[in-house]
């Protein structure tokens, strides 16, 4: 299941931040790294997980490769979201209702 690889990708820290600058833009792995503490090949190690998670794609322009956040992985997440998004007000509604039950 896609959104398990998808939750996993971005359950480590620093995938969230790659994942949070490609998402100002695309770029490629040395301006990726900028501000970052990590080695080259650690980069390319949470970069392949991004992409088995279908959350960045990769364009090769000679012998640079950029990267860019792939719009195919957000729809996912997207997907994922909307099952859920009908039963929150329900629940927060209930919240509310005890929250005011306590305080009286």
């Amino acid at each position: 299941m896609i959104e398990n690889d998808i939750f996993k990708a971005l359950a480590d820290p620093t995938r969230r931040a790659i994942f949070e600058k490609l998402a100002t833009g695309g770029m490629n792995a040395s301006a990726l790294r900028a501000g970052m503490e990590i080695s080259q090949p650690a980069m390319s190690q949470h970069l392949a997980v991004l992409r088995k998670a279908r959350l960045v794609q990769e364009s090769r322009q000679g012998r640079y490769v950029n990267y860019q956040v792939d719009p195919d992985g957000l729809a996912h997440i997207a997907g994922w979201l909307a099952k859920y998004r009908a039963y929150w007000p329900a629940r927060i509604d209930a919240l509310n209702a005890l929250l005011k039950d306590m305080d009286q």
